[in-house]
């Protein structure tokens, strides 16, 4: 493994950024602030974000409220033309945000930030087409009724940002509640909020003030408020199972209904007739080495044949071996750094579990390659091989940290496979057709991906089953389900 030297080429300059509502910049009202670094580089400065708290909160669903019937009202074509001209803005400043997400977040710029950027833009122009969708039908009733369905938008939605892709997360969830005729509050994530403040000042412009408002602080101040505001209509939320249980049950207290997309650890099922060189890259992209292993859908679990157990674990280590660690402005580099030092804690401590736990082998650990006095909270990639019982092999690591599990049995690996309460994704590494549709069948896994370790198009619905989450993201499906609901109207004729 190589580690490219921090250059720090082309960081923005220190500065406040304030939060969006009212289509205005302002501080919070009682002039907090909080400190934003740099994951690679923790003791640089910068910038300040607000520290909101419940006042702001307020300001901005009022904001959002008062908005919301002229929004609403507005044509079709009009919203859609607004979330286009949104599109052609970002990206025109693609590359400004590419390097702004590496800063803020740690994610390389050319293997992460930037393809997070396009997808952004894809996003919005998905939705924007789309928004001429948001209709209902007619019953056939006979001559004395008129009976149709309108489908209408819920209101004010509270969206809640994570920290590991922010500006995908914000494309799977604003353009989709916009389209649909709803404005929205955005708690933008206290550990990545920089991007997604950026990408409301480029929308600004193009909304009327309060449709959309971007809001900072911490969780337990700023974004528990939003979930809990008298004043929301509908909360997305992506990030951890067990905040999203909270975000849940605070929803169902006020009967408004919620989008969860939440953990994973998800299944790499790999069958004897599938070992090449491109599986084996896909593996590695399913893993999510690239994004440090943050990310719920990181194929993390990967379960080999017996048969080519020995085969593909080498592969892999020899590929992973050649991943170029560093400096997340660097071109050059492949993975970036884990997000702030409890993120780096909570890994290390797993890899400290996985060394002392009987039975489990370390297959690869790049700790050696990570020269000491680095800045920043870079982690080498670590392999073990264990089985699925292990803490290691069930629990969420949010890492790059991959178990790998033999198996010589369909029915055995899909049991395990299954054997989990999440059900994000899945991916299968399969020639055999009717073997791989089967599996894919009976793999519990609302995101399952055959023979590629990407694969997602915008358009396709997004999230996951069991604890992984409700509710879909990312389609016209899952704008219409998270983001509008219906309504019946019955009229009674005169012949």
């Amino acid at each position: 493994m190589t580690l490219v030297q921090p250059t720090w080429t082309e960081a923005p300059p220190a500065r406040d950024w304030p939060m969006q509502v009212a289509g205005i910049p302002v501080e919070a009202a009682d002039g907090r602030w909080l400190d934003v670094h740099p994951p690679s580089r923790p003791e640089t400065l910068l910038a300040r974000v607000p520290r909101g708290g419940a006042v702001d909160v307020d300001r901005a669903v009022n904001a959002a409220r008062e908005a919301f019937p002229g929004w609403r009202a507005m044509h079709f074509t009009e919203r859609q033309r607004r979330l286009l001209a949104i599109a052609d803005a970002v990206e025109a400043h693609a590359d400004e945000l590419a390097r702004l997400t590496a800063v803020d977040t740690g994610n390389a710029v050319r293997t992460q930030a930037r393809p997070e950027c396009r997808v952004l833009v894809d996003l919005f122009r998905y939705f924007g087409g789309v928004a001429g969708e948001v209709k209902g039908v007619v019953l056939p009733a006979g001559d004395g009724q008129l009976q149709y369905s309108v489908r209408e938008p819920l209101g004010v939605v509270g969206a809640i940002l994570p920290w590991n892709s922010p500006l995908m997360i914000a494309g799977m969830k604003i353009p989709a509640a916009l389209a649909a005729g709803n404005t929205m509050v955005v708690k933008a994530a206290e550990d990545a909020p920089l991007t997604v403040l950026r990408l409301a000042e480029l929308c600004a412009p193009f909304l009327p003030d309060g449709v959309l408002n971007v809001i900072t602080g911490l969780g337990i101040e700023c974004g528990a408020h939003l979930v809990r505001h008298p004043g929301v209509d509908k909360v997305s939320f992506t990030g951890s199972t067990a905040v999203g249980l909270d975000v849940g049950k605070a929803a169902a207290e006020r009967l408004i209904p919620a989008s969860l997309e939440l953990g994973g650890k998800n299944p790499n099922i790999v069958w004897p007739d599938a070992v090449s060189e491109e599986t084996i890259d896909g593996i590695l992209t399913a893993m999510r080495f690239t994004r440090q292993g943050q990310s719920c859908t990181a194929g993390s679990r990967l379960f080999l044949h017996r048969s080519i157990f020995d085969e593909v674990l080498d592969g892999l280590v020899r590929k992973v071996a050649q991943l170029r660690i560093g400096d997340p402005l660097d071109e050059a580099t492949d993975m970036g750094c884990l997000i702030n030092a409890k993120q780096h804690r909570r890994v290390a401590s797993y890899i400290e579990e996985g060394l002392s736990t009987p039975g489990v082998s370390l297959v690869y650990d790049g700790a050696d390659m990570l020269p000491a006095g680095l800045e920043g909270y870079y982690h080498a990639p670590t392999i073990f091989s264990g089985d699925n019982e292990w803490r290691l092999a069930r629990e969420e690591i949010f890492g790059p940290v991959m178990v790998v599990v033999p198996w010589e049995d369909d029915d055995e690996v899909l049991a395990m496979a299954n054997d989990s309460n999440y059900g994000l994704a899945a991916y299968l590494w399969c020639k055999d057709v009717d073997r791989a549709l089967g599996a894919a069948r009976r793999i519990e896994a609302g995101w399952v991906q055959v023979n590629q370790g990407g694969g997602q198009m915008v358009g396709q619905s997004y999230g996951g089953f069991k604890q992984s989450g409700i509710g879909r993201e990312v389609s016209l499906e899952g704008m219409l389900e998270g983001f509008t609901q219906i309504k019946q109207i019955n009229v009674r004729l005169s012949r």
